[in-house]
């Protein structure tokens, strides 16, 4: 074995989570503690209220459940380490455990961006081509929609984490707050051009791809709602346009926000709470963005909670 292999194999990595706030660490295990629970029952239930009303069997939802299962899953994979390094002295974690862990991140969150993508569509079809809704979002077409954003989530996050494997490290190296490829990047002494531009040329992909379908969509269905003559009529539209663009404002922003911080130490703190909010808030808001503005996904849960406190 050469010395980078046993360098590369043998690399460990210290997340500095909020380790410099010691006084707040106790309080902020609970606040993040309930905010990953309320991530796991808004999500799970989520699936599940899709599952059991025939009503929600419909395109929207169908990906609505997919972007829930996707939110759970990248918050699982940062939330529970986060809240382990909140009471523990060894903040470590070792560099296969860090591949593993960008790799399923980046996963899902580039599977999230083009679900984002696909719910936008559908609203733009539903809304501005109604008659052509049906045929044009088939339950087949669909499905390989939603299989062709995680496959493409895989392969992108499966060529930057063999780049990642080529990386060599040595020294102290310490991550702001998780795994991510950019981070494992400024800490390597190899040459990481290739990885770089690797790096660049998919995050360029992936928000060329998807976000003029998503802005093209939200302006035409806002001319076309603005066109409807039933009040009633736009305010249901409008309804369930205001719930998309919130999801996707938020999820957007605050990757946009995250990657245009100048990486100063003056910005450490701002990064890190920008990066909390991204990884831990965000699959949160998802659930409770589509529930509270959803009349049939209110309905759902209220008869699911009638029927409990009547079994009782």
């Amino acid at each position: 074995m050469s010395f980078s292999e046993r360098n590369k194999s043998g690399a460990m990595f210290t997340l500095l989570g909020f380790s410099d706030c010691p006084e707040l660490q106790v309080p902020l295990f609970v606040v993040f503690l309930a905010i990953y629970s309320l991530t796991v029952v808004g999500n799970l239930g989520m699936i599940v209220i899709i599952k059991i009303n025939p009503k929600l069997h419909t395109p929207m939802y169908f990906f609505l459940s997919h972007l829930s299962f996707v939110d759970f899953c990248y918050s699982s994979i940062i939330a529970p380490k986060m809240l382990v390094n909140l009471v523990v002295e060894d903040r470590t974690i070792s560099f296969l455990e860090c591949v593993v862990q960008y790799f399923l991140f980046c996963t899902f969150v580039v599977t999230e961006s083009l679900l984002l993508a696909l719910m936008a569509y559908d609203r733009f079809m539903a809304i501005c081509n109604p008659l052509l809704y049906t045929d044009a979002m088939s339950q087949r077409l669909c499905a390989m929609l939603v299989v062709g954003s995680y496959a493409w989530g895989v392969g992108c996050s499966l060529i930057l984490t063999c780049s990642a494997l080529k990386l060599s490290f040595h020294g102290a190296n310490t991550i702001n707050h998780f795994c991510e490829f950019s981070s494992l990047l400024s800490l390597s002494c190899s040459n990481t051009y290739l990885s770089e531009l690797l790096l660049f040329i998919f995050a360029t992909f992936n928000v060329v791809s998807t976000l003029p379908i998503i802005l093209t969509s939200y302006v035409s269905i806002v001319v076309t709602i603005l066109k409807m003559s039933s009040a009633s009529g736009r305010h249901k539209a409008f309804s369930t346009y205001a719930s998309h663009l919130t999801a996707i404002t938020i999820f957007h922003g605050t990757i946009l926000f995250l990657y245009c911080v100048p990486n100063s130490k003056n910005s450490r703190h701002t990064i890190k709470i920008a990066s909390v909010f991204y990884t831990v808030v965000v699959p949160m808001l998802n659930p409770l963005i589509y529930s509270l503005r959803n009349k049939d996904v209110k309905n759902t849960v209220s008869k699911i909670m009638d029927a409990k406190v009547f079994s009782h």
